[in-house]
């Protein structure tokens, strides 16, 4: 049916499962579509030619913004609290809590930089920053057929559109949700706008939009890509919805992680650096239509 799903990146629990929800949002068409995704190491490459890829934070935190004493501080924040967000013996509730405590803290020493927003896209184009393969067939087929793309971004927004923007596909149907910056009438950080988004509360960024998934109401098909457990609750806010595919890209301690991710998202993408089984998907739905 769909060729890169035998992809050996490819893993899934209920294959018959998967091919019914697919064939399902088929006969539905892309009128009736929506897809949902975190950006960070989701569309965006987790390593490339063996290093580490950077996050939204990553590209401001590495920048010639930030001073070293601030880049060190930065450092250690991410040394301690990086992996307990990943600890599969932690539940949610117990990383919470640590959750918010990084990203506070984090946001507190960037904040205190006065970082100019008129810099912003040149640190990007810097930066190591790279959306993944596919992309551009990614972004235009879902613009072509208009398909909203929702993005749900623990991140920093501003960096994160910026990284879009480099790349020419900041189109009229992408929406983000995510950390945005507050600059000052200099241009100058001055605090993070509105509430707080961390890996494991996208639910309630989910909830806090009801407006924007109203709107999509005539949209009751989905397809989330993510590449965390958090990442499973962004479409909570969406009502009444008919299919949903859960897509996670397992990017890191895929051993460890493999059994919980597996049992949760529909279809499970092993160190695949590529937007191929999402864009297959994609091309398959729309297919005709």
């Amino acid at each position: 049916m769909i060729p890169e799903l035998a992809k050996p990146s490819v893993v899934m629990r209920d294959r018959g499962a998967v091919e019914e929800i697919i064939r399902n949002m088929h006969r539905a068409g892309p009128g009736a579509l929506q897809v949902i995704s975190d950006f960070d190491m989701t569309l965006t490459r987790f390593a490339f030619n063996g290093k580490r890829c950077p996050t939204s934070h990553n590209i401001l935190d590495n920048s010639s913004l930030i001073s070293d004493d601030c880049k060190s501080k930065l450092s250690d924040l991410l040394a301690h609290y990086y992996p307990i967000e990943i600890d599969s013996s932690l539940s949610v509730e117990e990383k919470v809590p640590l959750m918010v405590e990084w990203w506070t803290r984090a946001h507190d020493l960037l904040v205190q930089q006065q970082i100019r927003k008129d810099k912003l896209a040149e640190v990007v184009r810097e930066s190591d920053a790279m959306l993944r393969d596919g992309y551009q067939v990614f972004f235009n087929s879902l613009k072509q057929h208009s398909i909203p793309l929702l993005i749900f971004s623990a991140g920093l927004g501003d960096i994160l559109e910026e990284v879009i923007k480099h790349n020419d596909v900041f189109h009229p149907n992408v929406r983000v949700f995510s950390n945005y910056m507050e600059f000052d009438e200099n241009g100058v950080l001055r605090a993070f706008k509105g509430q707080l988004i961390h890996t494991f509360n996208k639910r309630e960024g989910a909830l806090l939009n009801p407006d924007q998934f109203e709107q999509l109401q005539d949209r009751p098909n989905i397809l989330l890509l993510g590449d965390s457990m958090g990442d499973l609750e962004m479409a909570d806010g969406v009502q009444n919805f008919q299919n949903i595919l859960h897509i996670g890209y397992l990017n890191d301690k895929v051993e460890e992680r493999r059994e919980a991710y597996v049992s949760s998202y529909d279809i499970v993408l092993e160190k695949d650096e590529t937007l191929d089984v999402p864009n297959a998907i994609i091309r398959y739905i729309t297919e005709g239509k």
